[in-house]
């Protein structure tokens, strides 16, 4: 397991991270989300070992990280090199040899490894040769080469094509289920839901929200207003919605209520049953649209969280 405490960093008078704390399991995704600035890449350099934080402590299976070796993580950054003059199969040597792998061990890691990524048909080609996709794919494949137990990859995902993301999503899915705990930055919040077992949001340094998957779509599901449309007898509904220990708040006009509803499927089914039983004929009765990027605006920006409680949702 990986446990961040206190973690604090400052750039001249700015302060990326700001008492940082999360936890991230082991054998788990975890998406790590935030706007531009929020102090992701900066953790993420604290972790791997290319930044030194001003203050705070980063454990990997109880061992702070300064007394670890680093073979135990693959880093992969936002912006990263390859070396155009060298062949496919030459750029994993190179990185082969950097962990002190020998000759025979790095033929078959770099075998296995273009395997995964789906590059094993370009093995003999150059590097400049390759289109963004197999760059990024690459670049995965190197960070692997001497089999870390963690990786910690910035933005994998930026500046592929739709076809690419998906492939390159398929890839993360195998290594998860091979055993490495990964830890992803993304914008692409939608693919991150999908893909993660695990969820933090931080923002202007700060964890904002941290948990499993199943954690925060309870939390999207209780952000997001419920609906119920019927055909007529809207006093009538109110009044029972309004009587519910669920219920905040509510609005209404002439066929439909907005609510927020605190509650998870069971109570929602309650209160339809009571609608019902009342004989309201409702035609409707669901959550409004929430998703992780709903969730993600509501907690980072104060305009939308501002917003969103005025109009109840």
């Amino acid at each position: 397991m990986i446990e961040i405490r206190h973690l604090y960093k400052a750039f001249g008078d700015q302060m990326v991270l700001r008492d940082l704390n999360m936890k991230i399991e082991n054998g788990s995704v975890y998406g790590f989300v935030g706007p531009n600035g929020a102090g992701k890449t900066t953790t993420m350099r604290i972790i791997a070992g290319l930044l030194k934080a001003d203050s705070g402590q980063i454990l990997i299976d109880g061992v702070d990280i300064g007394n670890r070796r680093k073979d135990v993580i693959g880093y992969m950054p936002d912006f990263f090199g390859v070396y155009d003059k060298l062949k496919v199969k030459e750029y994993m040597s190179f990185f082969a040899s950097i962990h002190g792998l020998e000759h025979d061990e790095t033929e078959k890691r770099t075998d296995e490894l273009l395997e995964i990524v789906h590059l094993q048909d370009r093995k003999e080609s150059y590097v400049d040769t390759l289109s963004r996709g197999m760059k990024q794919r690459l670049c995965l494949a190197r960070c692997l080469i001497h089999d870390p137990k963690l990786l910690i990859l910035d933005e994998p995902a930026s500046g592929l094509d739709p076809r690419a993301r998906f492939e390159f999503k398929e890839i993360i899915r195998h290594l998860w289920q091979q055993g490495h705990t990964i830890l992803i930055s993304s914008h692409i919040l939608p693919e991150l839901s999908e893909m993660c077992t695990d969820i933090g949001i931080i923002d202007h340094g700060k964890c904002m929200m941290n948990g499993s998957v199943e954690e925060i779509e309870h939390h999207m599901l209780t952000a997001a207003p419920l609906v119920i449309k019927m055909m007529d007898r809207i006093e009538d509904a109110v009044q029972i919605v309004r009587q519910n220990s669920m219920v905040e708040t509510l609005s209404y006009n002439d066929n439909e209520i907005r609510a927020v509803f605190n509650g998870g499927r069971e109570d929602e089914v309650f209160l339809l049953r009571q609608l019902l039983s009342a004989d309201i004929p409702v035609y409707t009765f669901k959550r409004d649209n929430g998703n992780l990027e709903t969730l993600f605006m509501q907690i980072t920006d104060p305009e939308v969280k501002k917003d969103a409680y005025e109009s109840g949702i």
